[in-house]
């Protein structure tokens, strides 16, 4: 192994001497470049250490050529990834046995109407087995730690014990002969579909042949709750899970409050169940919502992530840990002024790694299991991590976790658990990326006219030559409770947006995520004023910093809380030549009540609209509308419920009273991201065509 490193490293520190005569000019970024590069999934971790699954995704234009399959990758490095699956349906959540042997994973095969669990011998090869038949579906397998039976999730109708409880209820279904939604609870839709009667539970399959799958909740007074639900996801709802390492109970997260969604805070508790059924337990109080349980290797204690219930919308996430037994959270990590991410225990017990977003990446970091200071491993001068997984021995931990940057598209790398140094252990996309005229993104900091430091990114386009000046593009991140950070990007590809020859700006404005909760917090009350204006002295000290800056050809853009910011910039000033916004809302009110998630918006203003409290007119874009000026495209998807059509519509009603120059774009089949390779492309174009008409030259 170590004689293999060392000739890898030694070639690749004299290929540039020898082959730069010969190395191929490198060319500007494509849209064939951004959307064709494999998709790395989070990679699954063997409980031994020696092996990695991990989902690749391999887009295409065409959508019936799109694949997404598991490759199997040797945690030490020693030979390249293989492909395990060849199928045309994607599989997804791989998971262990216990005994490193197999994995099992959800897939829909032909003609099946639903995903179901699939077991795949590693070791001993052969064709994935199919373990579970239910109507409804499964997904997320969990392995019982004696490896005889798998725990899933699935979404069943209410009142239904069994199986064939829920088939007979599909089939009425599909015999009906009226179409009609009825409801009499919010929510009633999410993300990009809307919501039915179904409730998500945990299933347990025996591996046994012939065995039936039980479900865990059914009949439960828990399940049979008004409010009852899961973690409404933008692509399921699901009920997060963990084993006892006994084996002998499951913890889960639930909300018994989801009916009361449109006036309260939805929270996710911690329950308890039995392994072979019964009442679940409830373990934490109103104090709280918490997410992804996991247990000490001994099963001493237990640890989930803890988000505090307090006036604020936006509070970080808390790593805590409960002694079994015991109903009071302890802090893990102390004086953490950051969120917890995905995290995992280590081997030993002794130690908890973590991902967190800090400054601009994302970044793992280590803290004692019993509670202490939170360190990071090693020091990540570039790019973000995603995907941690944490195994082998006590003496001899394994971590792997995927890393990639602006110009540098994921792959699986495994880290030191002692130096926090990295190596790749895939290249998925190393030859195209090789390929691409592109430089890693710069950062700096400034202080707003509020006394905050504010971070920046710029990225600059191919060919970049310092005595030139270029238009700046100024790109506005989504949430508000993100960050724009090292990373490559498809939706909105910095090096893509950059490529006809601009400097594009991205701005960590108040109320992203990553600098301290206060940070993020500090944008309550003052949703678009505040964050706009440390936007514009952004752009300001960018150009004061860049000589190759051109001041005189200025654009601003983004989506979602970006197209927000967008259209209020539309309202509040006129330094931009143009503007581009993607599912922006342009009456707060209007988004309030339309959207798919809605009390969160009402406390961020104060109260309902009604209370007539001056920020809901006074940060509305709407009622600024005599300001409009600046020349403004404008572009939505149809099936988006987070930032619902009408909020274009109404825009674009008032851009044509006005007479202000704009366009308008719909994408009837698209979400509140644009997913489909040639609307994607298209919406490039169309963004492209946009910022040339306005920022060519005088």
């Amino acid at each position: 192994m170590k004689r293999i490193l060392t000739i890898a490293a030694a070639v690749l520190l004299v290929a540039p001497a020898a082959v730069a005569a010969d190395a191929p000019a490198k060319r500007p970024i494509s849209h064939e470049d951004v959307w064709l590069m494999k998709r790395v999934g989070s990679p699954a971790l063997s409980p031994d250490g020696k092996w990695i699954v991990v989902p690749v995704a391999q887009p295409a234009y065409d959508e019936a050529q799109k694949s997404s399959d598991l490759w199997l990758v040797p945690a030490d490095g020693s030979a390249p990834p293989r492909q395990l699956t060849f199928t045309a349906g994607a599989e997804s959540g791989p998971a262990w046995s216990p005994d490193s042997r197999r994995i099992a994973f959800a897939a829909r095969r032909e003609g099946q109407d639903e995903n179901q669990i699939y077991v795949l011998d590693i070791a001993g090869g052969g064709e994935a087995e199919r373990v579970t038949n239910v109507a409804t579906g499964a997904s997320r397998p969990q392995w019982r730690p004696d490896g005889r039976a798998i725990l899933f999730a699935s979404m069943v109708y209410p009142g239904t014990m069994n199986d064939a409880d829920n088939r007979a209820r599909i089939e009425e279904r599909k015999a009906r002969k009226y179409n009609a939604r009825a409801y009499d609870a919010f929510p009633i839709r999410h993300w990009d579909r809307w919501l039915d009667e179904r409730k998500p539970t945990l299933m347990i399959q025996p591996l046994e042949p012939g065995a039936p799958a039980v479900d865990l909740l059914a009949g439960t007074q828990l399940a049979g709750g008004r409010g009852f639900g899961g973690d409404l996801g933008n692509e399921s709802e699901t009920l997060a899970a963990a084993w006892s390492p006994d084996g002998s109970a499951i913890v889960f997260t639930a909300t018994t409050d989801r009916d009361q969604a449109a006036r309260a805070i939805v929270q996710q508790s911690l329950f308890v169940i039995p392994a072979g059924g019964g009442e679940p337990r409830r373990l934490t109080g109103t104090e709280a919502s918490y997410a992804d349980p996991q247990f000490a290797p001994d099963g001493s204690a237990l640890y989930a992530r803890q988000t505090l219930r307090t006036r604020f919308v936006y509070n970080d996430a808390r790593l805590v840990r409960f002694n079994w037994g015991d109903p009071s959270p302890r802090p893990v990590a102390f004086d953490f002024h950051r969120s917890v991410g995905t995290f995992r225990v280590a081997p030993d017990g002794e130690r908890i790694l973590f991902v967190a977003e800090d400054e601009g990446h994302d970044r793992i970091f280590a803290v004692p299991a019993t509670g202490g200071e939170a360190r990071e491993l090693g020091r990540l001068g570039a790019g973000s991590y995603a995907g941690l997984a944490v195994e082998g021995t006590e003496d001899a931990p394994v971590v792997v976790s995927n890393w990639g940057s602006a110009v540098s598209p994921a792959e699986v790398h495994r880290i030191d658990a002692a130096t926090g140094a990295r190596s790749a252990l895939s290249a998925f996309n190393a030859a195209r990326a090789a390929e691409i005229d592109w430089q890693p993104v710069q950062e700096f900091w400034f202080t707003s006219k509020r006394g905050r430091r504010i971070h920046n990114m710029i990225a600059l386009p191919p060919g970049f030559d310092p005595a030139r000046k270029y238009p700046l593009f100024v790109l506005i991140h989504g949430g508000p409770h993100t960050m724009y950070k090292d990373e490559f990007f498809v939706r909105w590809n910095y090096h893509l947006l950059a490529q006809p020859g601009y400097v594009l700006l991205m701005t960590n404005y108040t109320g992203s995520s990553g600098f301290g909760e206060a940070f993020a917090q500090r944008i309550q009350g003052d949703p678009l004023a505040g964050p706009a204006e440390e936007i514009n002295q952004a752009a300001d000290e960018a150009i004061r910093r860049y000589p190759f800056i051109d001041a005189s050809r200025q654009a601003a853009g983004g989506a979602s809380y970006g197209g927000h910011l967008a259209n209020w910039l539309a309202v509040s000033t006129t330094r931009y030549r143009a503007l581009v916004s993607h599912a922006g809302l342009y009456d707060l009110k209007s988004q309030w009540t339309t959207s798919d998630i809605a009390y969160s918006r009402e406390r961020n203003l104060g109260g309902p609209a009604w209370e007539d409290r001056a920020v809901w007119r006074r940060q509305s874009p709407f009622w600024h509308s005599a300001k409009l000026r600046t020349p403004i495209l404008v572009t939505f998807g149809e099936r988006d419920f987070r930032v619902p059509l009408n909020n274009g519509l109404e825009f674009w009603t008032v851009l044509k009273r006005q007479q202000v120059e704009s366009r308008l774009v719909i994408f009837p089949d698209e979400n509140h991201w644009i997913l489909k390779g040639e609307n994607s492309r298209y919406f490039y174009q169309e963004v492209h065509g946009w910022l040339a008409r306005h920022l060519a030259a005088p």
